[in-house]
């Protein structure tokens, strides 16, 4: 039987803190952003935008102005709707602009008074905001004045103040994310403007500007056509052909909802649903996705049996109606039940039914009304479910051998770890045979097992199931998994915890990391969605100054620790030309050992802008690598050839 090991000190009411004002978010952002990364600190600026939005859903807005400053870590958000109440609240006693930017849980969003449908719903977002940033400027207009009340780290500096008499009404945040906060504070415009794109489409009649000071431009975004001209976008950004032109539509808004969905069938082998409510994208789906996906399987099949419609020799699945579809799906409800402040999934249990009771009947009324459409997405469908049966044939071989064990039939060249529960080992990809030695030798037996690689492995981008299985290196990653691949890929089968791939910090290290990802991406996306991947961040350099020796994973982290250094040391660099070059204990010091090591956890962000990515960059259309050759050319330099 395990023992406790007693703790010495005493526990009394002294021991318990209690966190007042914006302190609990300085504390644990991560609660309410998701994270200190990247995508947390673009959270921020979602979460005054959707503040913007709101009042455009309130018919009191219709146009909103994002800027990136000229410092690229700092934005502001302008719009023209009502400005935020500056008069004293009547409960706090002091202005209300002050009680919604430093208080968690304040909003006019809780009732439907002022906002009928609204996107945020926790009185949380600008308060958070505020709270993780080193300053905040709220400038309003309203009341024939503008007001003006400054922020540092989420306390006011002094009362608001009225600044001057101004005839036009709206709000104007400026923040910036706080350093102590945040590992790197830098926005992208890229993701700024796409995000913004998005917004433009999803909300018809909303005009929004993003002013990029960095690059002296202004983009104006206005799209009345709506879903229809997003789901025309879209298609056209994922490169896959249509396999029909008219598009489905149907939207319907009662005094519970308002459902908007625009569908079409194309060549691809996913399915890509963008979904939204009350205009927030919802990257992890939730219960308006599934009942747009019960709405659309039902209606295929329904259509099958009114018309006896019963290919031979193939069963079609739901898996096989929803291949290829790419949709656009809209939903405006009064009390979303979003699950987190991140706002990444609906939990309304009611909007399951509410979308498929939408999308049911009026797609099987769309497809009775045109037959000679029904017969082509129909003949798409059978062409999926014989493809996926030649699939299952393929992989056949592949699931035989890895039944019956961890020790059964697994590549010769692969050096297991000692565990035998999945939870607690990990496995290491490796490029090469002298590189894989080095793990071998660097590695914590017990935990690790490293199966190395030789030479570049095959670009998966569009080849069948069957030549990719051909490949000695992918069917020793696939045997090495034991989880199976393409359909019939089992995550709870799989034999380690984590999947890192370890490659020389180069062009070809790069390279090879990028093909398989392209992999793992077509044929064990799962692995990626559980948070499987990973990739190791070995250093490119080793930096000796007197005794010391400090690793850099790049240029800038060696630029950065040699401008550090005090005047008058003297430090020698050396740039590994590969993993192979490293010794057992250097490696081992900063790739493989957990205490110290740097992992990247592979995300999909978005489902439809990375299946675009691989699609340009690995795909049979070499024009699309060309294109993206020349257009961005200018924004490369010191490259590693």
């Amino acid at each position: 039987m395990a023992s406790v090991t007693k703790s010495n000190s005493s526990y009394t009411g002294e021991d318990i803190e209690v966190l007042e004002g914006l302190e609990p978010v300085r504390r644990r952002p991560s609660m309410y952003i998701g994270g200190v990364d990247s995508r947390g600190l673009h959270h921020l600026l979602w979460e005054i935008v959707d503040n913007s939005v709101d009042e455009f859903l309130a018919g009191e807005c219709d146009r909103i102005t994002v800027t990136l400053h000229k410092d690229g870590s700092s934005c502001s958000v302008q719009d023209n709707g009502r400005g935020i109440p500056v008069d004293k609240h009547p409960k706090m006693k002091k202005s209300t602009l002050e009680v919604i930017l430093t208080t968690l849980h304040a909003g006019g969003k809780f009732s439907d008074k002022n906002y009928a449908r609204s996107g945020g719903l926790h009185g949380v977002g600008s308060s958070v905001v505020n709270a993780l940033s080193s300053e905040m400027i709220a400038t309003v207009h309203r009341d024939g004045f503008e007001w003006c009340q400054t922020f540092r780290r989420g306390k006011p500096k002094a009362p608001v103040e009225k600044v001057k008499p101004f005839r036009g009404r709206g709000t104007t945040i400026f923040f910036r994310p706080d350093e102590e906060i945040f590992r790197r504070t830098i926005f992208n415009a890229e993701t700024i403007r796409q995000h913004l794109e998005d917004i433009s489409f999803i909300h018809g009649g909303l005009t929004l500007v993003f002013h990029d000071e960095q690059r002296k431009e202004t983009i104006e975004l206005h799209h009345p056509d709506g879903i229809v001209a997003y789901i025309e976008k879209v298609t056209k950004d994922t490169g896959k052909k249509p396999a029909h032109e008219q598009l489905f539509a149907v939207m319907k808004d009662d005094k519970d909802a308002k459902v908007e969905v625009v569908l079409r069938w194309t060549d691809s082998t996913e399915e890509n649903i963008r979904s939204y409510v009350n205009g927030i994208r919802t990257h992890a789906g939730g219960t308006h996705e599934n009942g747009f996906k019960a709405g659309v399987v039902k209606a295929v099949r329904n259509y099958m049996d009114v018309h006896d419609y019963k290919p031979r020799g193939v069963t079609i699945t739901s898996d096989d109606i929803r291949e290829g579809i790419v949709c656009i799906l809209s939903v405006f409800i009064g009390d979303p039940m979003f699950q987190g402040q991140t706002k990444e999934r609906l939990n309304n249990p009611e909007t399951a039914a509410a979308v498929d009771g939408v999308v049911r009947p009026a797609l099987e009324n769309w497809l009775n009304n045109n037959p000679s459409l029904a017969d082509v997405i129909l003949g798409r469908m059978v062409l999926a479910a014989r493809a996926r049966q030649a699939s299952r044939e393929a992989v056949s071989e592949v699931r035989r051998k890895t039944v019956g064990g961890r020790k059964t039939n697994l590549p010769g060249k692969l050096v297991d770890c000692q565990a035998k529960d999945a939870l607690h080992s990990e496995l290491f990809i490796v490029e090469g045979d002298s590189a894989g030695g080095t793990a071998v030798m660097g590695r914590k037996a017990a935990t690790q097992a490293v199966l190395p690689l030789r030479g570049k492995i095959l670009n998966t981008e569009a080849l069948s199931m069957s030549k990719i299985m051909d490949s000695n290196e992918i069917r020793d990653i696939v045997e090495t998994l034991g989880a199976g691949v393409g359909n019939s890929f089992d995550v709870n089968q799989l034999r380690y915890a984590r999947i890192i791939l370890l490659m020389d910090a180069d062009s070809d290290g790069y390279h090879i990391s990028t093909l398989l990802l392209t992999f793992f991406f077509r044929h064990m996306p799962e692995l990626i969605r559980q948070g499987k991947l990973f990739i190791a961040q070995p250093p490119l350099y080793r930096i000796e100054v007197g005794k010391e020796v400090h690793y850099a994973r790049h240029d800038a982290e060696k630029e950065e620790l040699l401008a550090s250094l005090p005047a008058n040391r003297t430090a020698t660099v050396l740039r590994f030309k590969g993993l192979g070059e490293m010794n057992a204990a250097q490696l081992r010091d900063t790739t493989l050992d957990p205490r110290a090591r740097v992992l990247l956890r592979v995300n999909i962000e978005s489902q439809l802008e990375a299946d675009a990515t691989f699609h340009q960059l690995l795909g049979k259309d070499a024009s699309e690598r060309y294109r993206i050759i020349m257009e961005d050319a200018s924004f490369a330099d010191d490259l590693d050839l």
